[in-house]
């Protein structure tokens, strides 16, 4: 099917800014407005779902929703601790929410009543962020929300002419921000889009396609993520043919693809992840606390995603003080010391070629080097693992990571040996595996033997 807005292209990019997205593999999300300030928590009632969808949940009205600039103070915010938090933890990258549902700006937009610029502050707290990461050495990319609660003009679907005229009005509004964005932070690696799953938006494909294109043109090499695009038919993420839209796809969000599915490789993916169990922005809930993953299954995430060559995005939401909370600068500590010893399994890492998914764990390969991983997450009730090495192939030793100590192992075959797992290791725990090719057979006579 010939499609006019749907996929440009069916071959995946590989310029310089899509090769070190892919080798990150490890970036932190941050989702921090206005709704940082109540915290889940409206006129004493705590309302559990979601903190960035407290004007919903609670059905607060717009006026006193944006009210809360008043009090949005930041007296203990910190860009740069911010990305010295990120950088310790392992990530390379940021996404910030520049715009969420609410229309809340981080930057003092011209085209919005409702920014920083109407804070007590009147910081460009969005160009703060951009320049302490950036010092950091880690790339910056834009959250965009495209829903809009507070925007007149802001339509879910078109049921009728006023609801054209006024979408229409409402796009001009978006892609005008869109364009200061990249006019006022030119040097941003890419644009994440968000709310885009309306049937408003989903009948303006041509818009989507157009907001990609001045994107790119604004900033070559910017990266745009596959939840902006539709096409004419109403099909997101990928069109019509089945054809990815955008240059990575962003559809995994709180989960991730099946360990074994191979197929993930076939373009790039990023997988974005909360920390509790259902809120992004901060919620002062003991109930939503609760929910909160252990630094161990986080590492887990990381590790099956860059199995599958994708990326995770990790996310932090910041408190309305700008502070952040200290439970999240433990878990980004506790990955960090990880990380440290172990990310040569997660950097530059992708899908090990040949080697199938073992049920204990993962395998990661270096894009460049070739060097194989095994990171093991899940102990065996032997207390051994027994990879199996890709067909032609042999594990000639092994070495865990950590120390760089060779490790003992009984081989059962030509391709799979028994490790040892010690009982006391760190777990994750990764093995880095030496691998050799077998040598060719050399065909020989065959003997007759009657002669013989």
């Amino acid at each position: 099917m010939q499609l006019k807005y749907g996929a440009q292209t069916t071959q995946q990019r590989d310029d310089p800014t899509v090769k070190a997205f892919r080798c990150d593999r490890f970036g932190q999300f941050i989702h921090w407005g206005l709704y940082a300030l109540p915290a889940g928590v409206w006129r004493g009632e705590t309302y559990d779902f979601a903190a960035e969808f407290l004007p919903k949940s609670a059905n607060i009205a717009d006026a006193d929703w944006q009210a809360l600039a008043a009090d949005f103070t930041i007296d203990r915010f910190d860009a740069s601790q911010w990305a010295r938090t990120a950088k310790a933890m392992g990530a390379r990258y940021v996404t910030v929410t520049a715009k969420h549902h609410d229309g809340f700006c981080l930057w003092p937009s011209e085209f919005s009543d409702t920014t920083v610029a109407v804070t007590p502050h009147g910081r460009d707290l969005l160009g703060e962020i951009v320049a302490a990461y950036e010092a950091e050495g880690l790339a910056v990319h834009l959250y965009y929300s495209v829903l809009d609660w507070h925007h007149p003009d802001w339509r879910y679907r078109i049921e009728s002419a006023d609801d054209a005229a006024s979408f229409a009005r409402y796009l001009t509004f978006a892609q005008n921000q869109l364009r200061e964005l990249a006019t006022r932070y030119p040097t941003v690696r890419g644009f994440w889009f968000d709310g885009t799953w309306d049937e408003s938006v989903k009948a303006n494909g041509w818009w989507t396609f157009e907001v990609e294109r001045m994107l790119k043109e604004l900033i070559p090499g910017v990266l745009v993520n596959s939840r902006l695009r539709a096409d004419e038919h109403g099909a997101r993420h990928r069109d019509s043919n089945g054809d990815l839209m955008g240059d990575f796809f962003s559809g995994y969000e709180r989960r991730l693809p099946d360990p074994w599915d191979r197929s993930t490789a076939d373009h790039d993916w990023e997988a974005c992840m909360t920390i509790p169990q259902n809120s992004w922005g901060y919620h002062a809930s003991a109930a939503v606390a609760a929910t909160c993953k252990q630094p161990v299954e986080l590492i887990e995430q990381l590790a099956h995603a860059v199995s599958l060559s994708g990326n995770l995005l990790l996310n932090f939401g910041p408190m309305g003080d700008g502070a952040l909370p200290r439970f999240e600068i433990e878990i980004a500590e506790q990955i960090g010391a990880w990380m440290r010893v172990n990310g040569e399994a997660i950097h530059g890492c992708g899908m090990a070629s040949g080697w199938d998914y073992p049920g204990w764990g993962y395998y990661t390969q270096n894009a460049e080097t070739g060097a194989t991983y095994a990171i093991v997450t899940r102990m065996p009730v032997s207390g051994a693992i027994k990879p199996q090495a890709p067909a032609g192939t042999g594990i000639r030793s092994v070495r865990t990571l950590a120390t760089g100590e060779e490790v003992e192992f009984t081989r059962l075959d030509e391709q799979t040996v028994s490790i040892p797992v010690p009982r006391d290791a760190p777990v994750p725990v990764v093995f880095v595996f030496d691998v050799e090719r077998e040598k060719a057979d050399v065909p020989t006579r065959e003997v007759n033997p009657d002669v013989a």
